[in-house]
């Protein structure tokens, strides 16, 4: 007897991709009928055989999503969980949760753990490592097989499926445009996201603002960068050498240790240097002094949209349902660290 073929070795063996293989398989209409023939007869061939085992599992309903989130410790992340949990309750849906630690290999551990049956659905916001290194095989991978997933935030670009974000680049304009509105001429960017498609779409709103209103761009006090302790020995270096009378800051550590050390510097804010944060937590509305003004990203809407969204893919009686990217607004919430006009 011939030994089974797996989609895996058929991909290589036509030098395609798993998800191509896994698509021309099941009739997806986002491949070309040629490619379709061809791998449905290479497939014969090989003797291949769908795992009907695994496939009965997959069709198996749980009522179950499970979330992953990159870590446990920023706040925007248990909104959105808050707003998931919300509609889940409401469409009798439970909610597993589960943290990537930044981890790529655990974020793909855990997709394949939890797909075997155990739930419907993943709403996912990408790790760390995963975005670096543009590893997004494991997401294709879970999708091919059947088990849908929402990325949020932190999406990939490549990887077909419903997406909910916010306009990162949009309100990064805006932010800093308010900043240039209240009289600030140097403005820092301070961002320790930098390998994050988040952080790379603000600071590219920030430089887009500069250049709207002619203002020259100042590398000197641009920092991007990955580590938070490698962000703030900057900060301290460029409060103390530069004429900095704004900040933007694209994530809320970045903020608050922004007007941490220019207070201990001796700035007065907001009348020498305005500050705005990326990220409305608790820290920065309610437990600084002064506190900040912040980009509200909308956490609990982001949450319910991206329940949403996978909920009414996994109950339509539809064979194909396009995918759909949900753009949230942001708000710009002044508090005591910018100045009034």
């Amino acid at each position: 007897m011939k030994a089974k073929a797996t989609l895996k070795q058929i991909a290589k063996e036509l030098n395609v991709s798993v998800s191509t293989v896994s698509k021309a398989l099941n009739d997806s209409p986002e491949i070309s009928e040629v490619t379709k023939v061809k791998i449905k007869e290479y497939a014969k061939l090989k003797n291949y055989k769908p795992n009907v085992i695994g496939l009965n599992l997959k069709n198996r309903k749980t009522k179950t999503i499970g979330v992953i989130i990159p870590n446990i410790l920023n706040s925007f992340f248990a909104k959105v969980f808050s707003g998931i949990e919300k509609v889940a309750d409401a469409k009798g849906y439970n909610v597993i949760m589960c943290i990537s630690n930044e981890s790529a290999e655990k974020e793909a551990h855990t997709l394949e753990m939890l797909s075997n049956g155990t739930i419907d659905g993943f709403i996912v916001s990408v790790s760390e490592e995963a975005q670096k290194n543009h590893e997004y095989e494991h997401f294709s991978s879970i999708i091919n097989d059947g088990t849908p997933i929402v990325m949020f935030d932190r999406i990939a670009e490549s990887v077909d499926c419903d997406k909910v974000i916010v306009d990162d680049f949009d309100s990064a304009i805006n932010s800093t445009q308010h900043l240039i509105d209240l009289g600030c001429k140097n403005i820092a960017l301070l961002s320790s996201i930098d390998n994050l498609s988040v952080g790379k779409l603000r600071a590219e709103g920030y430089l887009k603002a500069l250049e709207k209103n002619g203002i020259a761009i100042n590398n000197d006090i641009i920092l991007r960068t990955d580590s938070e302790e490698d962000l703030n020995s900057k900060i301290d270096g460029i409060l103390d050498d530069m004429k900095i009378d704004g900040i933007f800051a694209l994530d809320e550590t970045d903020s608050v240790a922004a007007l941490k050390i220019g207070l201990k510097k001796g700035y007065k804010i907001p009348e020498e240097l305005s500050i705005i944060g990326f990220a409305d937590g608790i820290l920065a509305s309610r437990r600084l002094s002064p506190r900040l003004t912040t980009v509200s990203q909308h956490g609990i809407e982001i949450g319910e949209v991206a329940a949403k969204l996978l909920i009414d893919r996994l109950e339509s009686k539809e064979d194909y349902v396009p995918y759909e990217t949900v753009v949230i607004k942001t708000k710009l919430k002044e508090r005591e660290s910018t100045r009034k006009l």
